[in-house]
């Protein structure tokens, strides 16, 4: 039992807030009750920038080490990797796949192993895992062992991403959460420029004990990895009630601050299989899945890509010039995955954040597609990385604002970032007419058109539509006869539950 439970684990001294319906939810003791509203709120930001300091600045490098390890083959390819290993372009695209694969169908159970085996120990354990598997990508001699390494990375990253998002919305509230994910996210962005940089600088080492350059992409990145994979021991933290860097106090505050904004997520809570099934029948989680393919695939799309697109233009006389030429599109996108993460919590219209960017996305393809000269197209790769950075954090920060209990929100992400990331195939295998990759920029462009745009407005529109109802009493009749304990387990089926449109 945590230090919490023991210290709320009578009606002592806890207090109850009262929500929109009346109805009473049962709070741990104030420790701060004795304080006026002005310390009340100056402590409360203390508590926030703490948090911050702590949590934020390692779960991006994580994530950024993680987004290089898996989209540096396509630094590699363009530094020999194909020649060497006599890679077709369908071997090649299939090395791309299998990562995909394993990643997408791990990925939905990885978020109720974080909760059971902590994320102390669950995080530095993938990360080991998946530096080992790229570090073993610089020693293959085939494409059978490309290919193999490639699984057991995908199968190794399946955990973070989804379990590093759960975890953020178990630390913030709602109006909190989307920079919190959006600048973790822009790792992924910065990992595109650090990565080009990076993949340049190694290039160099070509033929250092006998090894070709790509090969020390590799070697030298999974080192990177396990090392910090090995510090994160000490580095990454548990839940609120577990935290071992936060006082009894400070555990308080957090819960108190999480049930005041409609949550129980940082409670210890036992999984059920009630919780897998209410996230199956919740019509969020499937739109939910159809926006984020819609993002999500032209982000690996355009990763995976992007290297040997800048190396088509025509401008780029060496290797070296291609990689640095495929940084400024993703510093470009890492400023605006912050901007909007920002603006959206601000005005809590995440619905109509999205429909906005997306469109960038979709006039930067269709910049690809209709134009041969290399100035267009590179304009293009800019709209194209604003149009799909930011939505990724966006949509996963939207979902997480309105999936209420700590294991149902940990299927549902599970299953969003799963399906987004298995469309993750289709990026594979797309980006074959080269120089021009006519089919590539459709099918990109159709996602973002269709999926992405069409699904935010869709979300939109039943989100607001759901909240007049709940405005007007219309679902009231939910929580009727219910205890207070019986009403806070439906979760954001509560009648007074607004969702953030």
């Amino acid at each position: 039992m945590s230090d919490i439970e023991k210290k709320s684990g009578s009606n002592e001294g806890i207090g109850h807030h009262e929500d929109g319906d009346g109805t009473l939810v049962a709070l741990p003791p104030d420790p701060d009750a004795h304080l006026s509203p002005e310390d009340r709120a100056a402590r409360d930001r203390k508590l926030l920038w703490r948090l911050d300091l702590i949590l934020i600045p390692w779960l991006c490098l994580l994530y950024l080490l993680a987004f290089l390890d898996r989209t540096n083959i396509g630094n590699a390819k363009i530094a020999g990797l194909s020649k060497q290993l006599g890679l077709s372009t369908p071997k090649y695209n299939a090395t791309l796949t299998i990562f995909f694969v394993s990643y997408a169908v791990f990925e939905p159970l990885t978020n109720i192993l974080l909760k059971r085996l902590r994320p102390s120990i669950f995080i530095p354990i993938i990360m080991v895992l998946w530096g080992a598997s790229m570090l073993g990508m610089g020693f293959v001699k085939n494409w059978s062992g490309l290919m193999a390494a490639r699984w057991f990375l995908g199968l190794a990253e399946a955990g973070l991403f989804p379990g590093i998002n759960y975890y953020l919305s178990c630390w913030y509230k709602r109006s909190e959460f989307g920079v919190r994910a959006a600048i973790f996210f822009s790792a992924a962005a910065v990992s595109g420029s650090f990565g080009g940089l990076l993949a340049a600088a190694i290039e160099l080492m070509d033929g250092i004990g006998g090894r070709p350059g790509w090969a020390w992409i590799f070697i030298l990145e999974g080192l990177l990895t396990i090392v910090i994979g090995f510090v994160s021991f000490w580095m990454v933290h548990d839940f609120p009630d577990e935290a071992k860097f936060l006082s009894d106090d400070d555990r308080i505050r957090v819960i108190r601050r999480l049930k005041l904004d409609q949550q129980s997520s940082a409670e210890h809570e036992e999984f059920h299989m009630s919780y897998f099934w209410a996230a199956l029948r919740d019509w969020k989680m499937w739109l939910g899945m159809a926006i984020y393919m819609g993002c999500d695939m032209p982000l690996y799309a355009f990763s995976l890509f992007l290297p040997s697109i800048v190396a088509n233009l025509g401008w780029s006389t060496t290797v070296v010039r291609a990689q640095l030429m495929s940084v400024p599109p993703y510093a470009a996108a890492a400023i605006l995955t912050v901007a909007i993460g920002f603006v959206a919590d601000r005005t809590r219209q995440r619905g109509l954040c999205n429909i906005l960017v997306s469109l960038l996305g979709v006039a930067g393809f269709a910049m690809l597609l209709g134009s041969d000269k290399p100035a267009v197209q590179y304009a293009g790769t800019f709209l194209g990385a604003l149009g799909i950075y930011p939505c990724i954090s966006n949509t996963i920060s939207w979902m997480a604002n309105n999936i209420e209990g700590v294991y149902k929100r940990g299927v549902v992400l599970g299953f969003v970032i799963g399906w987004g990331n298995l469309n993750g195939i289709v990026s594979s295998n797309i980006y074959f007419d080269s120089p021009r990759y006519l089919v590539g920029h459709g099918t990109v462009m159709a996602y973002m058109a269709l999926f992405l745009f069409g699904g935010s407005v869709l979300m939109t529109v039943l989100l607001r539509i759901e909240n007049g109802r709940r405005r007007r009493g219309e679902r009231d009749h939910w929580a009727a006869g219910k205890t207070d304990k019986e009403v806070e387990a439906l979760g954001d089926n509560r009648p007074d539950f607004i969702y953030t449109t």
